[in-house]
């Protein structure tokens, strides 16, 4: 039996991309993280200039609000076009106003990049994530567990597919036909920047949680 592990997010896309990636372990979300202990969690200020250094930020913090092991992810779009925009402000490009409606947000953020790129042919970018463990009152401590992966593409001018969250309907991935909301979830977990990094950081995560 595993230790149950609290996935640092709200967003319901990315959770159920991780129980994909996940099986056979107790994956809860910071809402039902909350419920169990009682109280209710602070969300956590996404303020490094880094994936990683939010990655880490969300775990220590969930974990250190649960007592239990946290994994956060932080990813997002680089655009070579716009250098490297949104980059780690990704889930906020279009503003803070809408972040925690995730749809919503979609929507503004995929209006926002199709307009700064308008005109422009060299629409090459590449999604990016970094996946931290912690646990702070475990054997863990103050350190952390991290892993990242990256998956290439480049930016249509409207939206195709309806699966996935996030750009992933503007994003078309290289080598394929199809973005990132057009592909099956298995053959989506397989090649995407999520799924790359959870393959290296599952061995030691899973040993962990043992």
């Amino acid at each position: 039996m595993t230790r149950p592990l609290v996935f640092a997010t709200r967003n319901r896309g990315k959770l159920v991309e991780l129980r994909d990636l996940l099986t056979g372990i107790e994956v809860i979300d910071v809402d039902d993280a909350a419920r169990r202990i009682g109280h209710a969690i602070a969300e956590v200020v996404e303020d490094a200039d880094t994936f990683e250094g939010n990655a880490i930020k969300k775990a220590r913090e969930v974990s250190r609000a649960t007592g239990l092991p946290a994994l956060a992810d932080d990813s997002g779009l680089e655009v070579d076009a716009l250098g490297g925009a949104p980059g780690v402000h990704s889930a906020r490009y279009a503003g803070d106003t809408e972040a925690n409606n995730h749809e919503l947000a979609s929507s503004l953020n995929n209006t926002k990049l199709l307009a700064a790129l308008d005109g422009i042919t060299d629409r090459t970018a590449r999604f990016r994530a970094v996946l931290a463990l912690a646990d702070v009152t475990g054997p863990l401590g103050d350190d952390v567990i991290t892993a990242a992966g990256v998956c290439e593409g480049s930016i249509l001018t409207a939206p195709r597919g309806t699966g996935g969250f996030g750009y992933d309907p503007l994003f078309l991935v290289a080598g394929t036909d199809q973005t990132m909301a057009e592909l099956e979830r298995t053959a989506k977990g397989a090649i995407s920047h999520r799924g790359q990094a959870m393959r290296l950081i599952e061995p030691r995560l899973r040993a962990y949680l043992r």
